[in-house]
This record gives structure tokens, sequence and C-alpha cells, in this order.
């Protein structure tokens, strides 16, 4: 893509602002280091353009708290008493999704990712977000706990212009074939290679 420039142009009979313009589904996949960072770049971005931002985290424990998270709800409050950017939502499986008010459990974690997805269902249908983040939800597809062939049909029929971003690895490959730009993070070298833990600032 030259200076941003397609390197065709599809005979959809649509114009270049209606083509330009259309939701996107995201996903970031791969065994290397940023596809989480990534996603929560585009949040940061999607923020400052006014987007109605809802992350949904999906396999990250209640007691770890990214830096991420705090920036973004912090913006959250930013908008709420100056009208700058736009509202963010911030919900954690772990700590039993938020709209539940109650700690999540340790034994059904599968009845915990439907439920989120279940949220995630109907706040699509409700055009709720600007743009999903749906952080590490991969891997209740891989498992499982969540149907993959439910979701790329409610991504598909999702109404308004609602961008979703999808992270993790193994990525389904019906997924990947359903969604519109797929970023695979690759690994060429890793501090925990050599037995370096992630640290603040970095990791989190």
């Amino acid at each position: 893509m030259p200076k941003g420039q397609p390197l065709t142009v599809p005979d959809d009979g649509l114009t270049t602002k209606q083509r330009r313009n259309q939701p996107l589904v995201m996903v970031h996949t791969g065994p290397g280091k940023g596809k989480s960072t990534a996603a929560f770049g585009l949040a940061l971005r999607g923020w400052n353009a006014g987007f109605r931002i809802g992350v949904f985290q999906f396999v990250k424990s209640a007691k770890w708290r990214i830096g991420e998270q705090a920036v973004l709800e912090r913006l959250g409050q930013l908008h709420e008493e100056t009208g700058e950017g736009g509202p963010v939502e911030w919900h954690k499986m772990g700590s039993g999704w938020s709209w539940r008010r109650k700690a999540g459990s340790e034994d059904d974690h599968a009845a915990d990712a439907a439920e989120g997805w279940a949220e995630i269902r109907r706040r699509l249908a409700a055009q709720t977000h600007d743009l999903y983040v749906l952080d590490e939800f991969t891997y209740p597809l891989k498992w499982g706990w969540v149907d993959v062939e439910e979701v790329v049909a409610t991504l598909a029929e999702r109404p308004g212009k609602q961008h979703v971003v999808i992270t993790g690895r193994d990525a389904d490959p019906r997924l990947v074939a359903a969604a519109d730009l797929v970023t695979e993070m690759g690994k060429t070298k890793h501090p925990m290679d050599a037995g370096q833990k992630g640290q603040r600032g970095i990791e989190w």
C-alpha cells in the first residue's frame, strides 16, 4: 500500500468514503509479544477520535491491573469531566465481570467466558460501543468455551459501525478467514528466553 493507497479498487458500487468507513474485524495473533499492546494502542487512538470504547479481558487475573487499564479508565473519567474523547468501559472475566458485581469463580471459567460473550452479543445488537477490544478471546474459542461459528456469524451480522479487535495466540482459521485485518506477531527473541521475568512498564 504505497502512501496509504490500496493496490486495487474493488467493483463493489461503493464510494471511496463508504469503503473507507466500513467497520472492521481485526485479529492480532501469533506467538510474539505485542498483540494486546497493539489492541490497546488502537483503543487509545479510537478514544481520541471520540469512539465509545469497550474492553473485555477473557483470561487475565483479576489481581493483575495492567497499565493500559489505568490509563484508559482515567481517560474515561476525563471524558465524563470534560467531554473530551469518548467513554470507556473495562470488564475482566477474572473479577466476575463488572456488570455482575460479584467475585468470579475459579471453578467454571467456561461459564464465565460464555457469559462474557453473551453480554458482548447484546452490546453488539444494541450498538453500545464503537470499538470492542476482546482481549485473549482466542483462548475461549480454542478451548470450546465459546462457539466459533456463532462468533463469526454474530460479527458478520453486527449492525452499524462497530469495530472489533480480538487478541490471542492460535486464532481459529474460521475467525481468521472472516476478519478484515489479521496481524500475526512473530517471536524472534524475548527476554523470557534468557530467564528474565516481565517488568512493569513493559509487560504491564
